[in-house]
Order: structure tokens, then sequence, then C-alpha cells
């Protein structure tokens, strides 16, 4: 047994509001594989937190497509973020990093590239 698909579309519709069962599908399994890709070799396939770690990938993946193609804002427990997609991508990559963190005895070291989005501020 590996990383429950069924069990991450569950934690990617709480961490981003999207139903899983849509076009937000080969999202979602895209990001299983990509966690499984950077698993360690002795790492335990079973393991919860990979789920976890897989639907924040998926939600962070999912964030990247709104922002470029300008759909709704991402909500975050259960609040709208006012300060718009920019935000929202920073967010779920806070999420995502949180998350990377959890599982860094499970996966291989600098396995994700993240490239920061200017904001007016800065």
């Amino acid at each position: 047994m590996s990383i429950n698909v069924n069990n991450v579309k569950s934690l990617f519709e709480l961490f981003s509001g999207e139903d899983a069962n849509s076009e937000w599908t080969p999202v979602i399994v895209m990001a299983v594989l990509e966690v499984r890709n950077m698993l360690l070799p002795d790492a335990d396939d079973t393991d919860t937190r990979l789920e976890f770690l897989a639907a924040a990938v998926a939600n962070y993946r999912t964030q990247e497509i709104k922002l470029s193609s300008g759909k709704r804002e991402y909500e975050y427990v259960g609040q709208m973020d006012s300060g718009g997609a920019r935000t929202s991508l920073a967010g779920a990559e806070t999420l995502m990093r949180e998350y990377v963190q959890l599982c860094r005895d499970l996966i291989k070291a600098d396995t994700f590239v993240f490239e920061t989005i200017p904001t007016k501020e800065g």
C-alpha cells in the first residue's frame, strides 16, 4: 500500500475549498506522483504525513494555476484572503513548506524549487 489518493483528495478539498473530483483531479494525481518521486529509498510510503504533503502540493499547484489564469481567490480556513491571488499563493506555499518540513525524514532534501513572486510592497 502507498499514498492513499482518496485521503489526499479529501485533504485537498479541506486545504483549497475546491472539489477534488473536478478539473483539479489531474493536479492531485500529479502531486501524488511528485511526492512519490521525492521519497527516500527506505521511506515508509504509507506514512500519513505524505498524504498531507501531497494535498498541500496539489493545493499549491492549484493556486499557481489560478494565479496564472485569474481564477477566484483561495479560501484558507473558511475566510477569503483580502490580499488577492498572490497572497493566496503565498499562503499555499507556506502550508506546503510546513508539510515539507514535517516530512523531512521521508523525502530527499532540496526536492522543491520555490520561486518568490514579488509583491507591490517589495
